[in-house]
C-alpha cells in the first residue's frame, strides 16, 4: 500500500500527498536534482529555506565516487549531505545508456566504464536496488534501458522487454528489503519506469505490464531525449492513461515550466530535471514573463529586479544590472545567485499550480501562465 492520498483533481490535474519516511510531499512537486550529493553552488540550508520537500541524486554518480561503502559507513545518504528531508535517487541506467561506446548490455545488467577514471563496473537490476537500500534513501529507481530518439519499433520493443524483465527482478529483491540505516526497508519506495519510445502501443503495453507488478509509484522515462514537444506530450498522455489513480506519477527528466505544467495538466504528479540550475549557470533566468538572458546588453543597466513579482532573496535585494555584471565578470556568486531564483521560482510556481487544482480553477491558471511566460 503506497502512502499517496489523492486529494482533490481538476480535469486531469491531481492534488495529492505523499508521505515518505523523512516528511511530506505535496504534490505536484517539482524536485531539485543534487546528481552527486549537491545540488550545484547550493547548500542544504538554501533547500530547506526556499522550502525544497524532496531533491533528486543520482546513484550512477555516487556509486563511482565516493562510493557505496562509505556512504554505507557514513550512515547513509542523508547523513552524508546533511540533508534531513527526502530524497528520490534515479537508477542511473540513462547516464550509463548515454555513454554509448563505454558500456555493453546484456540480459544480466551493463558493464560500463567510468567517465572518470576509466575503471569498469557493473550494474543489475539487484544490485542497484541494494545500493539505494543502502543509501537509505526515500524512493528508489529500477534499473531500465533507455532508448535513444529515434529507434526503430522493433529495437524500442527489446528495450521496454528487457525494462519489464529487470522491474521484475528489481521487485524481488526490493522485497527482501535490507536497509542499512534503522528504517524499515519497505519506507523506501521502489519505482519501476515506463518505456516504449515514441510508439503509443509500446507506450500502454510498457504501462499496463508495469502496474500489473505492483510497485508503489510510477515513472514515465524516455521523453524528453530529443524528440518534438507534441510527440512529448502525445506518449506521456498514453503512459499515463494506463497508470492507477491512487499512486504517484513521477515524469523524469522534464522540468521546462511550460512542459511542466503541460504535464500536469496530463496527470502527473512528481516531476525533476535540471534545467532550472544549469540553464541558471548559463545566465538564464526563469521569470513570470519567460526566461530572461542576462548576458544580453539590454540588462547592463537594468536596475529593476530579474522578476517584480517573485519574493525570493535574489529579487528582493539585486538588479538586474548588478545580475548582469557578475555574469560579465565570470565572478562565481553570478551562478549561485541565478540558480537560488530559479529553483525558488520552480517551487513557487509548482506551489501556486496545487492551489489552482484546490481551488478548481488550474485550466484557468495553465491558460494564463503560458500566455505569459511562452509569448
Amino acid at each position: 500500500m503506497t502512502p499517496f492520498s489523492l486529494l482533490s483533481k481538476d480535469g486531469r490535474a491531481r492534488r495529492g500527498r505523499l508521505q515518505l519516511a523523512h516528511g511530506t510531499v505535496e504534490t505536484p512537486v517539482f524536485m531539485p536534482v543534487g546528481t552527486q550529493a549537491c545540488v550545484k553552488t547550493l547548500t542544504s540550508e538554501d533547500l530547506e529555506s526556499l522550502g525544497a520537500e524532496i531533491i533528486l541524486a543520482n546513484t550512477y554518480h555516487l556509486w563511482l565516487r565516493p562510493g557505496m561503502d562509505l556512504l554505507e559507513r557514513t550512515g547513509g545518504l542523508h547523513a552524508f549531505m546533511s540533508w534531513n528531508r527526502n530524497l528520490l535517487t534515479d537508477s542511473g541506467g540513462f547516464q550509463v545508456f548515454s555513454l554509448a561506446n563505454r558500456r555493453d548490455v546484456d540480459e544480466e545488467g551493463v558493464s560500463f566504464s567510468s567517465h572518470v577514471d576509466g575503471s569498469r563496473h557493473r550494474l543489475t537490476p539487484e544490485n542497484v536496488v541494494q545500493a539505494q537500500l543502502k543509501m537509505g534513501v526515500d524512493v528508489a529507481m529500477c534499473l531500465d534501458e533507455c532508448p535513444p530518439y529515434p529507434t526503430a519499433e522493433g529495437e524500442a520493443r527489446e528495450m521496454m522487454e528487457r525494462t519489464l524483465r529487470w522491474a521484475e527482478r528489481a521487485k524481488k529483491e526490493w522485497d527482501k528489503g535490507d536497509n542499512m540505516h534503522g528504517q524499515d526497508a519497505r519506507a523506501t519506495l521502489l519505482f519501476p519506469i515506463v518505456q516504449g519510445s515514441t510508439f503509443p502501443v509500446l507506450r500502454r503495453e510498457s504501462a499496463r505490464r508495469t502496474v500489473a507488478m505492483d510497485f508503489p509509484g510510477y515513472a514515465v522515462g524516455g521523453l524528453s531525449v530529443g524528440e518534438p514537444r507534441d510527440l512529448m506530450l502525445a506518449m506521456l498522455e498514453e503512459s499515463v492513461a494506463e497508470l492507477p489513480e491512487d499512486k504517484p506519477r513521477y515524469l523524469m527528466g522534464v522540468g521546462d515550466p511550460a512542459d511542466w505544467i503541460e504535464a500536469v495538466a496530463r496527470g502527473v504528479d512528481m516531476v525533476d530535471c535540471v534545467l532550472p540550475t544549469r540553464n541558471g549557470r548559463n545566465g538564464q533566468a526563469l521569470t513570470w514573463d519567460g526566461p530572461v538572458n542576462l548576458r544580453k546588453n539590454q540588462f547592463r543597466e537594468d536596475a529593476g529586479p530579474l522578476d517584480p513579482e517573485c519574493l525570493c532573496p535574489v529579487c528582493r535585494r539585486y538588479s538586474r544590472r548588478y545580475l548582469a555584471h557578475l555574469f560579465r565578470a565570470n565572478e562565481y556568486t553570478a551562478l549561485r545567485l541565478l540558480s537560488l531564483h530559479n529553483l525558488a521560482f520552480m517551487l513557487d510556481s509548482t506551489r501556486q499550480i496545487r492551489a489552482s487544482i484546490e481551488e478548481g480553477r488550474f485550466n484557468d491558471f495553465k491558460t494564463r501562465f503560458l500566455a505569459r511566460y511562452v509569448n
